[in-house]
């Protein structure tokens, strides 16, 4: 894959530079700040955009914004958000704008490197990638209009499981469940979303962007 990389700490930069490229991944550019970004992904059009929510010049949420915009200019860019902080409005607007390809994962709970570069894989490749605990927040806020309303609970589970990335087999895992009951699950959460077919797209992601609009 070709990256552009959008983080101001020079050493957690450096570091993803050397890991992506030891997995055989190429970074065609790794910049510090938000306009670099934007300018990085116009020139470059990569595979897919990691980028940390605070940059210069704000220190606040340059890096979501910057992304927001980048998207608009290049649309489709897949981004994985890389951060200490869920920014909730702007990354529900970034994960919700419709077109997929898009995670947020936090900083301190990334242990495994071999598990992250799954998952810059996994976006690039338009699917999603979200920490449970950036699911957590935005559940928190979701609307009293629920569109999701007729979800069962465990079909909710389900759902936010499916938006961390899991396939059907590691959240039947995750559940102590077989695949079957998953498999009914999953049949089910697309029927009550009138998910029937996806020309050239992914029922899943589509799935997952439902369920995002409604924490929007």
């Amino acid at each position: 894959m070709r990256i552009v990389i959008a983080e101001d700490l020079v050493l957690l930069r450096d570091g993803l530079v050397r890991l992506l490229t030891a997995h055989g991944h190429e970074v065609v550019a790794a910049v510090g700040d938000g306009p670099a970004l934007v300018a990085a992904v116009q020139e470059h059009r990569p595979d897919i955009a990691i980028v940390d929510v605070r940059l210069p010049p704000s220190q606040r949420d340059e890096g979501l914004r910057a992304a927001l915009e980048a998207r608009q200019l290049v649309p489709g860019t897949p981004v994985l958000v890389l951060s200490q902080y869920v920014e909730e409005s702007y990354a529900a607007e970034l994960l919700a704008d419709g077109a997929g390809a898009v995670g947020y994962l936090l900083k301190d709970r990334v242990a495994d490197p071999s598990d992250f570069v799954a998952q810059v894989t996994r976006v690039a490749e338009g699917g999603t990638a979200i920490d449970q605990e950036v699911v957590r927040q935005l559940l928190a806020r979701r609307r009293a209009d629920d569109p999701l309303e007729e979800l069962t609970p465990r079909e909710r589970e389900v759902l936010e499981l499916m938006a961390q990335g899991l396939s059907n087999a590691a959240i039947a895992q995750r559940l102590v469940v077989t695949d079957g009951a998953i498999e009914k699950h999953v049949t089910n959460i697309f029927g009550k979303l009138s998910l029937h077919t996806a020309p050239g797209g992914n029922l899943r992601v589509l799935a997952v962007l439902a369920w995002l609009r409604a924490a929007g």
